[in-house]
């Protein structure tokens, strides 16, 4: 491997390794507390089928 292969692949990792930085922070401050609520009436309303509620007698 010659120098100017090791230099690149320095800078390649160092590139990867700041983008995975950025990536988890981004992630951490607007994504990791979001939360979606499910509805399973309303899902299967919208599939077309029949949901069944868990523990429900039949």
């Amino acid at each position: 491997m010659t120098p100017s292969d090791r230099r690149l692949l320095r800078h390649l990792i160092t590139a990867v390794v700041i983008k995975l930085v950025v990536l988890t922070g981004l992630w951490w401050m607007f994504i990791r507390d979001a939360r979606v609520p499910v509805d399973t009436d309303r899902i299967g309303q919208h599939l077309g089928g029949v949901t069944s509620s868990q523990g429900a007698s039949k």
